[in-house]
C-alpha cells in the first residue's frame, strides 16, 4: 500500500519565534482560524453525521482513527492549512500517524487522565517525534473540560515514558494515569480555544483534561503527524497504518491509500481493543 505522490510544500503558518517556543515548551496555541469558515463548517457537519450514526455502545470520546472508514476526512487532514502548521515543526516529509475525534458530551463527559500520548505508542515508532494538531470543533474552556498541558515535560529525558498507575475506567477515557510523584499538576496550563482554533503539542508532553459536567459539549479533532524519517513497526502492529501526507518516505515505510476506506482495520481494532490514541 503506497499513497499517490504527495505534494511537497505548504505555506508556513508559524514564525521562527513560535517554532523556537514550541521546542522549549512542547506546545503552541494557534489563535487564528485554521480553516476558512465554510471549510470548517463542512468538517463540523461531517463530524456531526459520524456522531449521529455512532453505535449505541460506543462512547463519543472514543471515535478513534475515523479516517480508516471515512477517507473524505483527508480533505482536511492533508490540507495546506494543516500542513502549514506541521511542516515548520517536522520538515517537508510528513506522514499521518493517527486522528481521533474526542467528544465529551455535556453533563457526563469523561475525564482524560494525565498521560503522554507516546506511552500508548511504545514500540510503534523508532523516533518518538509526533506533532498533534488539536482542532477545536466546539469552543474549549475549563468550564467544559478543556485540555491542560504541563509545559516542558517533553524534554525530561524519559522519552515520553513515565510510570503509570491503574485507575478506574468508569469515569475516565483511559484505565491508567501517570503516577502522582512524576507529575506537577500545579504547573498545568489550560488550553482554551474557540471553534476553528487549534493547539499543537509534542507527543511526549504530559497532558490531560477534567470531566465535562457542564451543559456545553466539548469536541476536538486530533491530527497526529510524524516525519517520514521515523520507521513504523508494521510487523508488530499490523492493525495500524500510516499515510503519506507530504514529500517522500525515508524509512522504508508502507502507506495506505488515502482515497480508500479500510473498514477491516477498524473492525479489527474495535474487536481487539486496539487504540492508536
Amino acid at each position: 500500500m503506497v499513497s499517490p505522490a504527495a505534494p511537497t510544500s505548504a505555506q508556513p503558518r508559524l514564525n521562527e519565534a513560535q517554532i523556537a517556543k514550541f521546542r522549549v515548551e512542547g506546545y503552541h496555541l494557534f489563535r487564528e482560524p485554521v480553516f476558512p469558515q465554510p471549510k470548517f463548517d463542512a468538517l463540523k457537519a461531517y463530524f456531526e453525521n459520524i456522531l449521529d450514526h455512532l453505535e449505541t455502545d460506543v462512547r463519543p470520546e472514543s471515535m478513534d482513527v475515523p479516517h480508516f472508514q471515512h477517507p473524505e476526512l483527508f480533505e482536511w487532514l492533508f490540507s495546506d492549512e494543516v500542513m502549514g502548521l506541521v511542516q515548520p515543526l517536522l520538515g517537508p516529509d510528513i506522514a499521518l500517524f493517527a486522528s481521533h475525534f474526542i467528544c465529551k458530551p455535556k453533563g457526563n463527559g469523561k475525564r482524560v487522565p494525565w498521560h503522554e500520548d507516546s506511552a500508548y505508542w511504545r514500540g510503534m515508532l523508532d523516533r518518538m517525534e509526533v506533532v498533534t494538531v488539536w482542532l477545536a470543533i466546539d469552543p474549549a474552556s475549563p468550564e467544559n473540560g478543556c485540555m491542560y498541558v504541563v509545559p516542558r515535560t517533553h524534554n525530561t529525558g524519559k522519552s515520553g515514558f513515565s510510570d503509570y498507575d491503574d485507575i478506574s475506567s468508569e469515569a475516565a477515557v483511559f484505565p491508567t494515569e501517570i503516577t502522582r510523584t512524576q507529575r506537577n499538576d500545579a504547573a498545568a496550563v489550560a488550553i482554551e480555544l474557540q471553534a476553528n482554533q487549534c493547539s499543537l503539542h509534542d507527543g511526549r508532553l504530559i497532558h490531560g483534561s477534567p470531566p465535562n459536567t457542564s451543559d456545553l459539549r466539548r469536541c476536538g479533532y486530533t491530527m497526529r503527524f510524524i516525519s517520514t524519517r521515523s520507521r513504523f513497526n508494521r510487523e508488530d502492529f499490523p492493525w495500524h497504518q500510516l499515510y503519506l501526507a507530504r514529500g517522500q518516505d525515508h524509512a522504508g515505510n508502507l502507506y495506505g491509500d488515502h482515497t480508500k476506506a479500510y473498514p477491516e482495520l477498524a473492525r479489527f481494532r474495535a474487536k481487539h481493543g486496539k487504540n492508536g490514541h
